[in-house]
């Protein structure tokens, strides 16, 4: 049995894995996949001031009051930014750090300095009351019934999320960390940077034939790789 607990990505929630709690409860594992605050069944609780500190601080308190440890952090996208602080602020409570089509921030980078500056640009100019950044469009091979479900749920996401800094609190990670590359991303892929970096750096590294967000377009086949994964120790 394994420990997954899972940082989210942007406009979205904890509901979006909800295809992979059958999956890893089939092969005896725990999946922990909270909401973040301003988004999702937390999206009343928005507000300009959210930042990624306070995203950080939401993963780290599942944590602390689950009393989790030896678990298997998942950032997806976004998330990779949330996940790189809370395996930061909490190295001892982790076995492995699972980046999924994520950013692998630096210090002193945020996530919209890994996006063109153009696209970068529109968000900040179109937010809605300066500070809600609506969604990003869902991949064409999403399925009509999947749109329907994402798109009832996607919440804005908070500038300040995207626009914080990252900081290391303990210097660099030294956990073992995997990173999984959705091979069909929209137009402007960021993310392939960061699977370039880990293969330089000698980490794991998996490519999927699927689109940004597998734990909803390729459940199963990403479930076999974090079986893998757990597997490994």
């Amino acid at each position: 049995m394994a420990i997954f607990l899972v940082a989210h990505g942007a406009w979205s929630g904890g509901w979006i894995w909800k295809k992979m709690r059958p999956l890893m409860a089939a092969r005896g594992h725990q999946l922990y996949a909270p909401t973040m605050t301003g988004l999702g069944d937390r999206s009343h609780l928005a507000h300009r001031g959210i930042d990624l500190e306070a995203h950080i601080a939401d993963v780290l308190a599942v944590l602390e009051y689950e009393n989790l440890h030896d678990v298997i952090l998942v950032g997806h996208s976004y998330g990779g930014m949330v996940a790189t602080g809370v395996a930061d602020r909490a190295r001892e409570r982790f076995k492995h750090l699972v980046y999924l089509d994520a950013f692998v921030p630096d210090a002193g980078k945020s996530a919209n300095d890994y996006i063109s500056p153009v696209r970068a640009d529109v968000m900040r100019r179109t937010a809605i009351e300066g500070w809600k950044v609506a969604s990003i469009p869902i991949p064409s091979d999403t399925s009509p019934e999947d749109t329907v479900w994402l798109m009832a749920r996607r919440m804005p996401q908070p500038l300040a999320c995207l626009e914080q800094k990252f900081e290391f609190k303990n210097g660099p990670l030294t956990l073992p960390r995997t990173y999984i590359y959705a091979q069909r991303y929209l137009p402007g892929d960021p993310f392939r940077q960061f699977l370039e970096r880990a293969r330089k750096e000698g980490w794991p590294v998996h490519e999927m034939e699927a689109s940004h967000s597998p734990h909803v377009t390729a459940p199963e086949a990403l479930m076999e790789i974090l079986q893998g994964i757990a597997a490994s120790g």
